[in-house]
């Protein structure tokens, strides 16, 4: 299986924060091929582990969340319409319209419907729909739904990862399905290259509304390094250079509080070494991705963030490239190679 087949199997499947659960047996599969163990913990992260020849002198943990956005029931009005809550950072103007999967005692389908524009008032035209004013139609009455359907299903979008022109995809939950990827392309480069360094990677749970999977995962492995490979803004016409990376020109290398400068100088100089395209990505407070639980976890880790660009975040069409996937996982495989005995201390020093 290549990364552009995993990556399908994880947009394709469902698991939204909370419910991660459901992508256990795919990640276990892929992740178990190219490292020496493998566990969930109790929250249910999955912890791969990689054995360096450093007996685990040295531990660096790599981390991307499998978690999603999405939505969950909230109620089963008397004519079977679904009433919902968002689970994460949702736009509602983006989910109108958009064909969704329940997921209850079996999978069931529905739409997002709203009221035709022929029947709005005309004050009603210039305004957003609330989510809370919005339903999901199954086709069901009541009792046909209340069979399948309860109060507190998880709900995603039904999508599928389509691939677009010039080596790009788009589907739902690329955010951050595609970490989780590009940290399976990386367990295939190390399998190629001698390590000194113990590598962890670890896909987490619930980024998207609490961090607690990178906290207890970075509290148990207590690592020396932490990086958390996420997504960033790519560029489109209305957003500017300070705010954006573009796509295809290799993940950008966040640079702010969060991160820790001496590991960062050492990922940007292994990059030109390799020709690994990397851009700058500039966050001066906390990050908003597992690096910020990294960092203030136990006595403090120090930490970096690779962001890969992904155009339309926290929609069902973001777009990624796969070379900015690619160009991630040698990165953070010949990053981790770079780490030699005796060194660390003096990469942390400030």
């Amino acid at each position: 299986m290549n990364t552009k087949e995993f990556l399908e199997l994880l947009s394709n499947g469902n698991g939204v924060s909370g419910f991660e659960f459901n992508l256990k047996e795919t990640i276990m599969d892929a992740f178990s091929q190219y490292t020496d163990s493998i566990t969930v913990d109790k929250l249910g992260n999955i912890i791969a582990h990689k054995k360096g020849t450093g007996n685990g002198d040295v531990k660096i943990l790599m981390a991307a969340h499998m978690d999603e956005i999405g939505f969950m029931v909230k109620d089963i009005d008397k004519k079977g319409f679904i009433h919902f809550t968002n689970i994460g950072g949702i736009d509602p103007r983006t989910i109108l319209a958009q064909e969704v999967r329940i997921h209850g005692k079996k999978d069931i389908r529905g739409v997002i419907g709203s009221k035709p524009p022929h029947l709005q008032e005309e004050s009603e035209k210039d305004k957003s729909i609330k989510m809370e004013d919005m339903i999901i139609d199954t086709g069901f009455d009541k009792d046909g739904v209340s069979e399948f359907v309860s109060i507190g299903d998880s709900i995603t979008v039904d999508r599928k990862m389509k691939s677009l022109l010039n080596n790009r995809v788009t589907g739902k939950a690329m955010d951050d399905r595609a970490g989780v990827a590009a940290l399976f392309e990386t367990m295939v480069e190390l399998s190629k290259i001698k390590h000194y360094a113990d590598i962890y990677f670890v896909a987490t749970i619930q980024e998207e509304v609490t961090m607690a999977g990178a906290l207890t995962a970075t509290y148990g492995i207590n690592p020396d390094i932490g990086i958390a490979v996420d997504v960033g803004f790519g560029r489109t016409p209305e957003l500017n250079n300070s705010n954006s990376i573009e796509m295809g020109k290799g993940p950008g290398v966040t640079l702010g509080g969060n991160i820790h400068p001496g590991l960062r100088k050492r990922l940007v100089s292994v990059a030109g070494d390799y020709n690994i395209p990397v851009q700058t990505n500039v966050w001066p407070g906390p990050t908003g991705t597992d690096a910020r639980a990294m960092q203030i976890t136990r006595d403090g880790v120090p930490a970096l963030v690779l962001s890969i660009p992904l155009r339309y975040m926290h929609t069902s069409v973001e777009v990624l490239d796969l070379n900015d996937v690619s160009h991630t996982a040698k990165l953070l495989a010949f990053f981790g190679a770079s780490i030699l005995e005796n060194e660390l201390e003096g990469l942390l020093c400030f």
